[in-house]
């Protein structure tokens, strides 16, 4: 069922859906509201009120993501050997700069993440890196080779993000405007 929320300034649309579930959540997906709720559930108006400023949070971003978006383009004709090789490259000159060195790499694709760091200092990254530009590139294996030193995401960690990309806050922006326009156009399709 096709609904609508006002939240503040903006009307967002959402779509009901009635399944067998215990309990209700709410989700973003394609860009889109989803309200789950069991089947007997009543007043599914009580969860969109109770959540209102994460829905607006989140609608506000995916706006903003969809607008950035617009203005990136992938990019095109770059094979996945061709993007190890520059992995690698990055892995090399940053490991000089950091002092530390992965015990393994691997690559593949990824639903959620465009890389990861294990507790035993193995890198993955996700394939669908070869669409982005170079400096994105550099900043998830910089991103990824820091958690060889910091394996969490705590103030020491972006401490150490900041001293490299100073505006690193842009980059994690970049980099879900990407994984967006990488959804839509690439995400199903054989790449």
């Amino acid at each position: 069922m096709h609904l609508q929320a006002s939240i503040r300034d903006m009307v967002i649309d959402y779509e009901l859906i009635r399944r067998d579930v215990k309990n209700p959540r709410l989700e973003f997906r394609d860009q889109r509201l989803y309200l789950i709720v069991p089947h007997s559930h009543k007043d599914h108006e009580k969860i969109i009120q109770r959540h209102k400023r994460w829905i607006y949070n989140r609608y506000s971003r995916v706006q903003k993501l969809k607008e950035i978006s617009q203005d990136v383009e992938l990019v095109a004709g770059r094979s996945v050997e061709e993007l190890k090789e520059l992995v690698n490259s990055f892995i090399a000159m940053i490991g000089d700069e950091l002092g530390a060195k992965p015990q393994r790499i691997g690559f593949r694709k990824m639903k959620t993440k465009w890389g990861s760091c294990s507790s035993r200092g193995n890198l993955n990254f996700n394939s669908h890196m070869r669409h982005l530009p170079d400096r994105i590139i550099e900043y998830i294996v910089f991103h990824e080779m820091v958690h060889l030193i910091e394996l969490n995401h705590s103030h020491r960690f972006w401490n150490h993000i900041k001293e490299r990309f100073p505006d690193y806050k842009e980059y994690e922006t970049m980099l879900a405007a990407y994984w967006s326009l990488i959804q839509k156009q690439c995400i199903g399709q054989s790449l």
